[in-house]
Order: structure tokens, then C-alpha cells, then sequence
């Protein structure tokens, strides 16, 4: 039997249902960022997916229209990642009202072009009426195709990813309407800003209102860490025998097996950061801690290597590449986006990876979990005690900054140099064995035996 930290794996878990003949659960995910998106949060929802279509569920998803990634969000979207999703997963992209991302007066309406002031008046009136958030606009072609497809064979159970959290609204008038329990899952946080942890909206406004009707009925309410979780049990102490955490975790399918790959002692070191670049980044003191790291012997001619999107939306590439450019000659290389398939050929060209989240003590940031499996030397640039310590705690290549400044982020960056030269196969052996306790169908699998037996209850 497999077996994936103590419970039975999907595998397994799909054939003894097979064997059973039992009706398979049918879920209905609702997840706007999905492949061939290319945002952060579309990992989770892709692995979602794929792993409870291989433990034997019947899954929908109901995602964004295709054209509004590569459109609208100006080519935001990895093609290669649309590869990876289960062939067993019902990918349905209903038409979305695109009023708020258009910008070409060629494609307005009627009215909109002969009265755009107005109609943007009237546009944000009936949004905030109803509910206050860009993406509303999903809203109607995702309840008309669930509607529909409810009817052609009944959903066992409604999931919502967010953001955005119209997603979240969407499941609990489809749970009310259906008569079906949902879940919500907050990949990130809704109310409140997890970098600067303070209010988003109006303690008595309309989005909390919403939020607290969302949770009060929700079957199950997830969280991608601890500390996520706490906040919003202390915001709605009536839920929290319903608040649980589902961790973020590491693809292996896409991945795969880093092998050991020593530094070459005949070349300077490679650094390495992977992910998006955004404002957010504490990009200032990373840098100027590099600065001082590099007039060490350890990191004499060392590159520090970018690989990634510049920010989530074309407006913010500009700033940030031009921030890139001014460290060039400090040996900080900026080389474009990649896709997912591509991770592990730019993971073993590089000796030491540098983790450099911005935010307070809600940020988990998936990527950590994929610099883990590689059994690479990570360098911790940002606020101490957040929640990404509580993975990276007992992995032996880890060099964390005591604080967020340049003297720090230099001494942790100097340890993980020495960590890449003196490092041997024992070492990554270990750090891959901290790793595999973070796979995501290890985060994946209680979560959905929850999910089972919520639905065999609900039947």
C-alpha cells in the first residue's frame, strides 16, 4: 500500500473505491487562477486538482476564460502548465464580463463609448452593491454552467480557492442553492494585508459582512498556515471548530529529483532567486546585504541569478527591471520569466538559493517548499519570525538573518556560500529527507479523507 506520512495514498485510495463500486464524490472546484495561469496560487489549485482526481473523486473545475490570461493580463500565463493537470479533471472556462480589464475603446459597447463616465459610475454602483471586487464579473457565467451541469449529474460538494473571493461568495450561494455542503480554502488573505498585517476594508463595510456570512456557513474554512488560521479564529471564535490548516507544499511530479551537484571550485558561486519579483520583496537590503556578502573570499565574483515574472501586472515590470539593472555591476543577473518544467534544469546550475519574501508573520510563500527539495543551501533575507520559519526549521542548509538589515542578510548569505562549498552528498541527503514531509499530497491527503467523509455525511 502507499503510503504518504502515515496515510494511505490516492492511489490506493481510488482503487479501493473502484473495487467497492461506490458512486465516486463529485466536486465542484471553483478556481479562477488555474493552467494555464501563471500566478502564484495557481499551484495549489492545480495540485487540488490533480490530487483528488486521482484519489477517485469526480472533479470539475471552474475556472477564468483562457483568453483573459493571455489577454487581459498581457501573456500571464505558462502554456507548459496545462500539461500537468490530470486528464481526469473537468476543465470548464465559462465567458466572463470583462468590463473593468478593458481598455481598448474599439471593443466598448454602445453606451459605454458614447457615455463612459457614466457607465463607469454605474459599473462600480452595481459592484459594490453586490459585491465589491474587480472579478465579480465571473460571477454569472459561473453560476449558469454550475447550475447546469448540477443538473446533468448532481455535485457531492462545493471548494472555493481565493483569491478572488467572489469565489468564495460563488460557493456559498451554489452550496445554498444545491443544498451541498463548501468549502473555502484562503491561499491568501481576504480583510486584511498580510504584508503590512493591517485592515483592508471597514470594520462594519459591506466585505465583512460578506466575510462573516461566508465562514458562518461554510462547511470547512482552510488556511495555508497557522498563524492565518489564528487570526481568523480570534476574528470569529463561532468557526473555529471548522478552521483548519492545509500547508502549501512541493510538486514532485514537476520538480522532480535534484541530485547533489557540488559548487565548482574552479568557478565563482551561483545564487539563485526563483519567484516573482515584486515590490513587496525586501529588494533594498537583499541587495546592499549582497554587496558586503560579495567583498568575502566565499563570494569573490559570485552572481546572484533572478528568474522570474517582474510583478503581477505589466505596470510593474518596468520599476523593478530597471531596480535589477542597477545592481549588474554588483553581479546580479536578471534572466526573464521560465516555466514550471524548467525549474529543476535552473536549480542545478545554481550552488545556493536565496529566500527573500517581503511581508510580516502571515507569509508562508510557497516557493520554500520547492527550494527545500532541492537539497540546496538557502539564505534567509526578511523579517524574522514569520511564518515560513516554522517549515524551514530542522532543514540543515538554512542560514537565516537575525534581522531584516545588511549586516544580516550578508552574514546569512556568507553561511550559505560556506554551506555550498563544504556541503557534501550526506547533507543534501538530508536536506531532500526534510523535504519529503512537505510534498503536497502529504499536505493533500488528510484534507481530502476530511472531505470524504464530509460528503458520505452529507449523502
Amino acid at each position: 500500500m502507499l503510503k504518504v506520512n502515515g496515510q494511505a495514498g490516492s492511489a490506493t485510495i481510488a482503487t479501493d473505491r473502484a473495487a467497492t463500486k461506490a458512486p465516486l464524490p463529485r466536486v465542484l472546484y471553483l478556481s479562477f487562477f488555474f493552467p494555464p495561469s501563471r500566478a502564484s496560487g495557481v499551484f495549489r489549485g492545480r495540485a487540488t486538482a490533480n490530487h483528488l482526481a486521482q484519489a477517485g473523486w469526480d472533479v470539475t473545475v471552474v475556472t477564468a476564460p483562457r483568453d483573459f490570461f493571455g489577454y487581459y493580463l498581457d501573456g500571464a500565463s505558462d502554456e507548459s502548465l496545462e500539461a500537468t493537470v490530470d486528464s481526469r479533471v473537468n476543465v470548464v472556462r465559462p465567458k466572463m464580463i470583462t468590463y473593468h480589464w478593458e481598455r481598448d475603446v474599439r471593443r466598448f459597447g454602445v453606451f459605454r463609448g458614447t457615455f463612459p463616465t457614466l457607465s463607469d459610475k454605474l459599473y462600480r454602483r452595481v459592484q459594490n452593491w453586490i459585491f465589491p471586487e474587480y472579478y465579480l464579473g465571473w460571477a454569472p457565467g459561473v453560476i449558469r454552467k454550475s447550475l447546469a451541469l448540477h443538473r446533468e449529474r448532481h455535485f457531492d460538494l462545493v471548494i472555493a480557492t481565493g483569491n478572488p473571493f467572489v469565489s468564495f461568495a460563488l460557493a456559498r450561494w451554489l452550496g445554498r442553492r444545491l443544498k451541498i455542503p463548501y468549502v473555502v480554502d484562503y491561499r491568501d488573505s481576504w480583510t486584511y494585508n498580510q504584508f503590512t498585517d493591517e485592515l483592508l476594508f471597514p470594520e462594519d463595510g459591506k466585505v465583512m459582512r460578506w466575510e462573516s456570512r461566508i465562514v458562518r456557513d461554510a462547511a470547512e474554512i482552510v488556511f495555508v498556515n497557522d498563524v492565518m488560521r489564528q487570526w481568523a479564529a480570534d476574528r470569529y471564535p463561532f468557526a473555529v471548530d471548522r478552521m483548519t490548516v492545509v500547508r502549501n507544499g512541493w510538486d514532485p511530479d514537476v520538480l522532480g529529483q535534484v541530485p547533489h551537484a557540488p559548487a565548482d571550485p574552479d568557478r565563482p558561486l551561483r545564487f539563485g532567486y526563483l519567484g516573482t519579483v515584486t515590490g513587496a520583496l525586501p529588494l533594498d537590503v537583499l541587495f546592499e546585504g549582497w554587496r558586503r556578502a560579495r567583498g568575502h573570499p566565499l563570494l569573490a565574483g559570485a552572481e546572484l541569478n533572478v528568474y522570474g515574472h517582474l510583478g503581477f501586472f505589466p505596470h510593474s515590470a518596468g520599476p523593478l527591471r530597471s531596480r535589477l539593472q542597477r545592481e549588474q555591476d554588483a553581479g546580479v543577473r536578471y534572466h526573464g520569466a521560465f516555466s514550471k518544467t524548467e525549474a529543476a534544469k535552473i536549480y542545478g546550475q545554481t550552488d545556493a538559493l536565496v529566500f527573500c519574501p517581503g511581508g510580516t508573520r502571515y507569509v508562508t510563500s510557497a516557493k520554500i517548499f520547492e527550494y527545500m527539495a532541492t537539497g540546496k543551501p538557502i539564505a534567509s533575507v526578511h523579517a524574522p519570525g514569520i511564518a515560513a520559519e516554522e517549515v524551514l526549521r530542522g532543514y540543515p542548509l538554512w542560514s537565516a538573518a537575525a534581522r531584516l538589515d545588511a549586516d544580516h542578510a550578508a552574514e546569512a548569505l556568507i553561511a550559505a556560500a560556506r554551506a555550498a562549498r563544504e556541503a557534501g552528498p550526506a547533507e543534501h541527503e538530508a536536506a531532500q529527507r526534510h523535504a519529503e514531509r512537505f510534498t503536497r499530497d502529504a499536505a493533500l491527503a488528510p484534507w481530502e479523507a476530511r472531505l470524504r467523509a464530509m460528503v458520505e455525511v452529507a449523502r
